[in-house]
């Protein structure tokens, strides 16, 4: 009750309503579907990736809302202050999927240990969720870090789009493009829009993102396919 009331007091019921309401219903529907074990695990792979993004929101300053799940969606925080900078916007996005792979790799190491074939898929799962989210298109988390490196990466991210659709159909792919398509368009339009103020990045950060871009995006592309022949029943 005193705990109730605490939360009541400090105005954040709602909050940890909105989060623990959205899980657990994100968690009866996967269950429906894939069973409430290995539901639970991979929602508890995209809050840890969500908290990534929220806990580098916070240190940036920046207002951030809590995270919110939408079933066989995903899940995302709600930035009620835009970053003022790509640097900043690019450090708020690679947190996430960083998290999420540290939190795959705990549960890996986990299934390997204990021979936990469902711990195991959880793992994967969780590595492909984070290398999915690395894909070079806004408003994908690898189109964000890209954007301090350069925007005009961002073409390079269509192809993959595609290559995926056309792998594995989803309306929610097809959401992306359309969601991507006015800022890859404004580039063909006008190539001096990046060279506006909020573009502008020290050489140094630009390597350095690029650098943790790209081994971040290796080591999930290699774990996941080594990963990915010790379950042979994941087609």
């Amino acid at each position: 009750m005193k705990l109730l009331t605490m939360l009541l007091v400090t105005g954040k019921l709602s909050k940890v309503m909105m989060t623990g309401g959205t899980m657990v219903l994100s968690l009866v529907a996967y269950s429906w579907v894939f069973g409430w074990l290995y539901a639970a695990g991979f929602i508890a792979l995209l809050f840890a990736h969500e908290m990534g993004h929220y806990l580098a929101a916070k240190q940036r300053r920046l207002d951030v809302g809590v995270p919110c799940f939408i079933p066989f969606v995903g899940a995302w925080i709600n930035l009620k202050e835009q970053p003022l900078d790509a640097e900043t916007e690019a450090y708020v996005a690679i947190c996430g999927p960083l998290l999420g792979t540290v939190a795959a790799f705990v549960c890996y190491l986990l299934g390997r240990n204990s021979d936990n074939g469902l711990m195991l898929a959880v793992a994967y799962s969780g590595f492909m969720l984070n290398l999915f989210n690395l894909i070079p298109l806004s408003p994908l988390d690898g189109g964000r870090i890209m954007a301090a490196v350069s925007p005009r990466i961002w073409f390079a991210g269509l192809p993959l789009l595609a290559a995926l659709y056309f792998w594995r159909p989803s309306p929610m792919l097809v959401a992306i493009a359309v969601m991507a398509a006015p800022q890859v368009f404004s580039l063909f339009r006008d190539r001096s829009s990046i060279a506006t103020a909020y573009y502008d990045v020290p050489a140094n950060t630009r390597i350095g993102y690029a650098a943790q871009y790209l081994i971040l995006a290796g080591f999930l592309a290699v774990t996941a396919y080594e990963l990915h022949r010790q379950l042979p029943g994941i087609e």
